[in-house]
């Protein structure tokens, strides 16, 4: 991440030798007390100190990055144990996923709760595949749409275009993944019953998580209604 830029270049005392000859300019400048250099020389390393971070925001982030590497902003970031252990099971990865893409990994964990429950050869009768459950037209034809990274690149490439589009608000964003970026230009009443179930549990879901509840009720009963049979067989093949 970028570092702080530093003030111009602290200013340079100089005296006059004292027969006054010598390379150095003669100054008007007296020689400051040994107290003011200190103070001056500790200020300076800390400024130019290799430790002094700022902590990167959530969107900060390129997802065009040639390489992955987990931000220090990102070390501070944890995933919630509100997520059911199918879905912690992928935990290490989805931080390393999101760092890519610049977005919360609670937000990506809220969708693979959703979608698949941690299962990563999940196959919707409407044909959407693996992890994010992501529709094939997604997909190139040299991906392996159930390999957990290239699912989660493309899962979570739309997801981030779905939260710019939805300006930084993740309940939106979560409509949008589920129904098409487009209805979130549109009134909630004219949402898919689909998509309205889908934000009635997601929200709540990404709401406890950066809440730091332990548990969720709203996970809770999302397993109970829909998730018994892919959380069941994510387990079995974890």
């Amino acid at each position: 991440m970028p570092r702080p830029r530093a003030d111009s270049h602290p200013e340079s005392w100089t005296t006059a030798s004292p027969q006054g000859s010598g390379c150095a300019k003669r100054s008007g400048l007296l020689l400051p007390p040994l107290a003011v250099l200190l103070v001056s020389g500790l200020l300076a390393l800390f400024a130019y100190s290799p430790f002094v971070t700022v902590s990167a925001s959530p969107r900060s982030l390129s997802p065009s990055s040639p390489s992955l590497v987990l931000d220090p902003g990102y070390a501070q970031m944890v995933l919630s144990p509100i997520f059911t252990p199918e879905v912690q099971y992928w935990g290490t990865r989805i931080l390393a996923w999101s760092a890519e893409f610049g977005l919360d990994p609670n937000l990506a964990a809220t969708v693979i709760q959703i979608e698949s429950c941690g299962y990563a050869r999940a196959l919707s009768r409407s044909g959407a595949i693996g992890l994010f459950q992501v529709m094939p037209f997604h997909f190139s034809a040299s991906d392996s749409p159930f390999d957990p990274d290239t699912n989660a690149r493309r899962g979570l490439a739309y997801l981030a275009q779905s939260l710019d589009r939805a300006r930084g608000d993740p309940r939106l964003a979560l409509a949008g993944y589920n129904g098409g970026i487009g209805v979130i230009g549109r009134g909630e009443w004219a949402w898919p019953a689909e998509t309205n179930r889908y934000v009635f549990y997601g929200g709540p879901i990404y709401a406890d998580a950066v809440a730091g509840l332990s548990t969720s009720n709203a996970v809770n009963e999302w397993v109970l209604k829909y998730g018994v049979s892919l959380c069941r067989q994510a387990q079995e093949s974890q």
